[in-house]
């Protein structure tokens, strides 16, 4: 056991963006709830992700994280999951194409309901309400009642998340992630986007190996690759009560493991390295990631990296980062200097979205396509310069036929945002953006490859 840890330990500390419960009672009632339920994730296979990110880490892998800004109770359905789980399938093909390597898939999903806020309070019409903290705290709806923080609402998100696994699963092991039914992935909405053409051309040739190789006598029967695929899931790692009520001390190693989720993150509103959730995080085995913003520091990467890989592993420790397509070119490579000058083994993923959100003329929080393409290109070009890797991209983004997000050859303008804005935070890529935005980054993989 990690000297001085226990799955509670984090309550010693000053923790940060925890809402306060009115009723501690209800509180304790449903963390004990929780703490009887059965794990949504084993042990075994968080090792194998931490496996799959030891060759994201060597530069022999890329990792693509990605999925909603938060999940909703209200927006559940096994069509929306199969939605997103299709997005992330199309852009995992578009980048293993480019790469040549594997793509490690992590999914936003399964327990992605909490969300830190800038303010504790919002202000409507002069009546100021709780912030909407994610569905698995309390309602965005804007009244007195449903602003408060519900604990049982724990219950519920860990209720949906278990759904939200199994349909995973199936859909990932049933025969649906099976490659010779790529064109079948493509949503209605983007098939005659330039990006769906696109795509329609890639899977044809998919297609044409597939057929080379069954004439091999190489098919789905006999190669599980091609007819499954591995995804894994993830979440910031908030709501330290509920996260606590899911570890689990892993009866091979005798290690523990969080079993909310495979891998999990520390926000950048909650990294300070001496409080609670560095402090949860130091003791689990989990795959974690940390992220970082333009106001952190190089000696703050390497005390991050003492407290949370202290035994330097590869496939422990991602640094996501999220700077801003105005910040990163003057931030990053200090930071990348550092970490390599002292051997660290990290992960490099950039987070495009945090630092590029901006209030719109029609008053709607958005994101331009061309600032979120700008910060991931400087991103590969920074690495390469330095000589070191880019191992990884970590998106909002939904299979839905949103417009949150202005810009790319869909031409969604401020004016257009009113037309399907139906996020409840931030600002997602809709699934013809996320596939633009896949293209890029492939482009931006082959050019640095040659």
């Amino acid at each position: 056991m990690t000297n001085g840890w226990a799955p509670n330990s984090w309550r010693e500390k000053q923790a940060l963006q925890i809402p306060k419960y009115p009723n501690q009672e209800l509180l304790v009632k449903a963390e004990q709830i929780i703490a009887k339920q059965a794990p949504l994730i084993f042990a075994g296979e968080a090792r194998n992700l931490k496996k799959h990110l030891a060759k994201v880490c060597r530069g022999e892998a890329f990792l693509l994280q990605g999925g909603d800004c938060a999940e909703s109770f209200r927006d559940f359905s096994a069509n929306n999951v199969k939605d997103n789980f299709k997005i992330i399938l199309q852009m995992s093909i578009i980048l293993t194409f480019a790469g040549s390597m594997p793509v490690v898939k992590i999914a936003r999903m399964a327990g992605q309901f909490a969300k830190p806020r800038s303010s504790d309070t919002q202000v409507i019409n002069d009546m100021e309400l709780p912030s909407y903290r994610g569905d698995i705290i309390n309602s965005a709806d804007f009244k007195a009642e449903k602003r408060m923080p519900n604990p049982m609402r724990m219950v519920r998100a860990y209720n949906q998340s278990a759904s939200t696994l199994n349909l995973l699963r199936a859909f990932a092991q049933g025969g649906f992630a099976d490659l010779h039914k790529i064109h079948a992935w493509t949503q209605d909405f983007v098939k005659d986007s330039k990006a769906g053409e696109k795509f329609s051309k890639l899977a044809s040739q998919i297609d044409d190996t597939l057929n080379f190789m069954q004439s091999c006598g190489i098919t789905s029967e006999h190669v599980k690759q091609i007819r499954e695929t591995d995804l894994y899931t993830s979440h910031e790692a908030l709501l330290l009560g509920y996260e606590e009520a899911l570890t689990r001390k892993d009866s091979v190693t005798g290690k523990w493991y969080n079993t909310s989720a495979h891998m999990l993150w520390i926000g950048e509103r909650t990294r300070k390295p001496n409080m609670a959730h560095a402090e949860f995080f130091r003791g689990i085995e989990n795959p974690i990631g940390v992220k970082c913003g333009a106001n952190i520091t190089s000696d703050e990467v390497i005390e991050m990296c003492d407290i949370l890989n202290p035994h330097n592993e590869e496939g422990r420790l991602t640094l996501i980062i999220r700077m801003g397509a105005d910040n990163i070119s003057e931030k990053l490579p200090s930071l990348i200097r550092k970490v390599k000058s002292e051997g660290r083994n990290v992960i490099w993923s950039s987070d495009p979205m945090h630092g590029n959100t901006i209030k719109s003329s029609t008053g709607y929080r958005t994101r331009k396509l061309e600032s979120i393409w700008k910060e991931i290109e400087t991103f590969f070009d920074i690495h390469k310069a330095e000589g070191t890797y880019a191992g990884g991209v970590h998106l909002e983004m939904t299979g839905k036929n949103v417009t949150e997000c202005t810009g790319g050859a869909i031409g969604i303008t401020e004016q257009d945002l009113s037309d399907r804005y139906y996020t409840f935070c931030d600002p997602r890529l809709n699934a013809e953006q996320a596939l633009e935005i896949s293209f890029l980054i492939a482009d931006k993989i082959k050019k640095n490859k040659s």
